[in-house]
């Protein structure tokens, strides 16, 4: 069955371990999200050898904030790429990171997600977020307020009024093999609509229980459906194909 992996950072691997996942034919497209700059160039070199990698562009907030000349380069770089780009990504708030430095400034990190979704209206791309907790409505505000619908939420988990504030704006979720194993993403899974939702592995971040030990893969997301289709009570090929279609057209791949 066609898979794409909606959320990898195939530039993070080693030049081994990325001939080995694109030596693989199980999958149709992988979406592999950006770090920063020179993540982006490699991600965009990658794209160009094989036309199944799809790069998107941005800055992972769980790091220290760019210079404003970094920020700058970054962006004039991405709006000259605009056309090899399938999305803005990753971009977001530094949650996580917060929970380990309590002097971040997330007003500085709010300011630079702000810009990263005016470039994605100004340039008509969907955007791919990492926003989880009390990030997300922060998060939804923004978008609100700048009348952008073509969100991506990777590997999200909130509250349940966020979940219901990010439905009904249409916005997309995507699963980690971690549903395999963690009850909070298994109940988002049994909350959220199967046509806002993609799988991702988020590789190379590796997995527990049966994943333990292993490189992270895009085969791995034939376990994710599984579960979803089992959480869902959906046919399991009906699955793999919505799941398929939904990110075709989130992304307008074809």
């Amino acid at each position: 069955m066609k898979i794409i992996d909606s959320h990898i950072h195939l530039d993070t691997y080693c030049a081994e371990e990325q001939k080995q996942i694109l030596a693989n034919e199980d999958f149709s497209y992988l979406i592999t999200v950006s770090m920063h700059l020179q993540s982006a160039i490699t991600n965009l070199q990658l794209a160009k050898k094989d036309q199944r990698v799809q790069a998107a562009f941005g800055f992972h907030p769980e790091q220290p904030l760019p210079s404003e000349k970094e920020i700058q380069q970054l962006l004039t770089w991405m709006d000259e790429h605009q056309d090899e780009m399938v999305a803005v990504g990753e971009v977001g708030l530094p949650y996580y990171l917060r929970q380990e430095q309590a002097a971040v400034d997330l007003e500085a990190y709010i300011a630079l997600l702000e810009r990263f979704i005016l470039f994605a209206k100004e340039t008509n791309k969907p955007i791919i977020l990492h926003a989880v907790y009390e990030d997300a409505p922060i998060v939804c505000d923004l978008l609100e307020n700048h009348n952008v619908t073509k969100a991506h939420f990777h590997w999200f988990k909130g509250s349940k009024e966020t979940v219901k504030r990010m439905i009904s704006n249409g916005y997309y979720i995507s699963i980690t093999p971690d549903i395999c194993y963690e009850e909070e993403i298994q109940q988002l899974v049994q909350s959220y609509p199967l046509e806002l939702m993609m799988v991702e592995t988020d590789g190379p971040w590796p997995f527990e229980e049966r994943f333990e030990g292993q490189m992270t893969s895009p085969s791995m997301i034939h376990e994710s459906i599984k579960k979803i289709a089992h959480i869902k009570q959906v046919e399991i090929e009906n699955v793999y194909e919505i799941l398929y279609q939904n990110t075709i057209k989130f992304y307008e791949l074809v």
